[in-house]
Order: structure tokens, then C-alpha cells, then sequence
């Protein structure tokens, strides 16, 4: 079964420097029946103006991953860690014990990216952040695998996180269409363009839960983007 969420469905704010959309219950924004889709807990589209930012700020036992869709977010943590992570390209953060960290766009440009929250499968893990260049996303006959919490992925180029749970994403070409497995249930964003999954249209911003199925068709209408976020079911 497939249920698409339009981005007129989602959760808005605009704080002038920030201006997102919540895919799930986040901040002030608030709706019961979107409190996450098995660990999945958030995913924010958001807007960030050239030189604004998040200031240091504290996470625990989350999985956080950003997908920068355009402009970049620079990086830095309690750990030492210190990165920007461009558009196209991914970075992870295991919370685990506890970390502090910042994220700036220190762009002239505005920055868009996707923040995705995961729930861990365990507690307590020694934090770390990396993040990884993903410069070639095109799809040939599948979604190129971004990020990975299962064993032998890392070896194929996945970023690692403490969760049974996968992401893919890439570029289709219009009237281009591919086969997706899904393992457990999955979570798809269109970040631009459109595409249909399973004969339903999906437009730029909008989301999708795909449950009790093995797998989706995508077939891009028009040049597209697309993420698709493999989580265990709970």
C-alpha cells in the first residue's frame, strides 16, 4: 500500500532564516498521527539563508542524517569533528552518549537539505559524524545505496548508522523507470521533479509510506530526484 503526503500535507514553518516543512510531528508543529513511520522519527525539508545556521546544540541516541540537495552545510561538533558536506553529498551523526554540534550555511547561497532522524537498535554507542561524496547519483537500474546500517554495506561506499535501515537515492532521467526493492516498509521523497510510484504521482516535496509490498516502480515524468528510506517495521 502507498500513501502520498503532498507538501500542502506537511507541517510548515518560517522562521525567516529557516523555513521548513516536517514530514513528521516536530518543534511546533504537532499532529498525532504523524509521530514517525516505525524508527523513522523526522524528516524536516528545510531552507536554510546564506550565513544562518544552527548554534551548538545537544543530541542523544539518534541516528541524524542530512542529505544537502543544494548550497552546502558546514559541520562541527564537541568531538573535534569539522566538515561541509555539499549538495548531492551526505553526512551521518550516531549521537549515541551524547554529542554537541552546530551546522552552518556558510554559503552565499541559500542551502536546501533533508534532515532524517532514526531511531537506534541500540543505546549508548560512541558518538561519531562522517559524511561521504556521492558526486555521480544517476540511476542505471537501481538507486545508488547512500547510507546503511547492515554488515559489508560500509564496503560498498554506504555511510554507516546504528539502525537495521537503509537509504537510496538518485537522479532518474524523464521516462526513465526502475524496479526498487524494499526490504521492510520505506519512507520515498521526491526532492525534485516528478515521478510516479506505482502509478501514483509524486511532485517535488511530497513523501510517501510504502507498506506490505517487496517492492516499488518508479518511473520519472520529468528529470527527478528521488530518496528512499528503508526502515524496519515496529
Amino acid at each position: 500500500m502507498i500513501k502520498v503526503y503532498e507538501p500542502n500535507d506537511l507541517g510548515h514553518a518560517n522562521h525567516g532564516w529557516l523555513d521548513s516543512r516536517f514530514h513528521f510531528s516536530f518543534a511546533e508543529y504537532y499532529n498525532p498521527e504523524r509521530m514517525g513511520f516505525g524508527p523513522l522519527r523526522v524528516i524536516n525539508d528545510d531552507m536554510i539563508k546564506a550565513g544562518s545556521g544552527f548554534d551548538m546544540h545537544p543530541h542523544r541516541d539518534m541516528e541524524i542524517i542530512t542529505f544537502v540537495r543544494s548550497g552546502a552545510i558546514t559541520h562541527q561538533d564537541s568531538r573535534g569533528n569539522k566538515g561541509r558536506t555539499g549538495a548531492g553529498d551526505v553526512q551521518v551523526m550516531s549521537a549515541g552518549t551524547g554529542i554537541l554540534h552546530s551546522e552552518f550555511n556558510l554559503e552565499s547561497e541559500d542551502t536546501t537539505l533533508f534532515q532524517i532522524w532514526i531511531m537506534p537498535k541500540r543505546n549508548g554507542v560512541k558518538p561519531r559524524w562522517e559524511a561521504g561524496t556521492f558526486a555521480d547519483k544517476a540511476a542505471n537500474d537501481s538507486l545508488p545505496l547512500l547510507v546503511s546500517g547492515f554488515e559489508g554495506d560500509a564496503e560498498k561506499g554506504a555511510l554507516y548508522i546504528n539502525q537495521d535501515a537503509t537509504i537510496h537515492g538518485g537522479k532518474l532521467a524523464a521516462g526513465q523507470a526502475i524496479t526498487h526493492p524494499v526490504r521492510a516498509q520505506a519512507y520515498v521523497l521526491v526532492s525534485d521533479g516528478e515521478v510516479e510510484v506505482d502509478g501514483k504521482l509524486m511532485t517535488k516535496g511530497s513523501g510517501a509510506e510504502v507498506t506490505g509490498q517487496s517492492s516499488i516502480a518508479l518511473a520519472a515524468k520529468a528529470n527527478a530526484e528521488v530518496i528512499v528510506i528503508d526502515v524496519p517495521v515496529w
